[in-house]
């Protein structure tokens, strides 16, 4: 058997032993945004380490746990704390939570991440409705044996993020009054911030925001034929664009004061999403 996909089945085992909450959506939480889990109906939850072969993650500020539940009265399964390419582990550890989800019956992904804005008319605190991705910067997550059990050994990138799920959040955002930028999310491998060089790179690529994590976890999610959508905050303005050397604290920061509208837009936009 494929070595990633035995893994994830030895996870699956775990989970389905300890776990009774069977999900409609998976929702990754960002840098800051972990506490949105807080706001659930809870009715389970799962510490990483109780996970056979999970990655832990190490990030200040990221619990480590899945939380199941209810959002806008849909069932839901929320991580607190994600796994990052720069924390050492392998890309196919990074998405494996992921796929995880997908097992457990998650057919739609929700992506949330703090992000750096490259987009000049762009402002700290913004939400950026992730629309594509640049991952040409980090490994793809599906480079090795393809698991023919999760999807295609070739599949199509046209779409990552669902039109049909892009319409709705802009309809949540709007009923909710959230303002709302769209853009292009491109993935860097960190930890270290950009240099200035390096974003005017990126900006002329396309790319309207730039982190850390999501676009991988997005391919692995499209291959396994979930689908998705993505909404960035923008912490701060990029290196070159913001005056100030970079820090995690001002993504902290600017994370707490946005977080009354996230928690707002996010659990609309989820029970739209369950009712269209």
């Amino acid at each position: 058997m494929n070595e990633v996909y035995e893994k994830l089945l030895k996870c699956y085992e775990s989970f389905e032993k300890k776990i009774s909450f069977r999900p409609e959506l998976a929702l990754i939480l960002g840098s800051g945004l972990g506490d949105y889990a807080d706001t659930m109906d809870v009715k389970e939850t799962l510490d990483y380490r109780e996970l056979e072969g999970f990655p832990i993650s190490t990030v200040l500020g990221h619990k480590g746990r899945f939380v199941f539940g209810y959002a806008g009265g849909v069932p839901i399964v929320a991580m607190q704390g994600r796994v990052h390419y720069y924390e050492g582990y392998s890309v196919q550890d990074v998405v494996l939570p992921t796929r995880l989800m997908k097992l457990m019956g998650a057919k739609t992904l929700f992506l949330t991440n703090a992000a750096g804005g490259i987009n000049p008319s762009f402002h700290a605190g913004d939400f950026m409705l992730i629309t594509d991705h640049i991952s040409s910067l980090v490994p793809s997550p599906l480079i090795g044996a393809n698991i023919e059990e999760l999807g295609t050994r070739f599949p199509d990138m046209s779409e990552v993020y669902s039109r049909r799920l892009r319409s709705i959040i802009e309809q949540s955002a709007a009923a909710e009054g959230v303002p709302l930028q769209r853009g292009v999310y491109i993935q860097t491998t960190g930890p270290n911030y950009e240099t200035p060089a390096e974003i005017r790179a990126y900006g002329r690529l396309g790319a309207d925001a730039v982190g850390m994590s999501t676009a991988v976890e997005a391919m692995a999610a499209r291959h396994a034929g979930m689908e998705i959508c993505g909404i960035s905050c923008i912490s701060n303005l990029a290196a070159g664009i913001s005056a100030n050397p970079l820090t995690h604290a001002e993504v902290q920061e600017t994370a707490d004061r946005v977080a009354p509208l996230f928690k707002r837009l996010v659990t609309r936009a989820i029970s739209d999403i369950h009712k269209a």
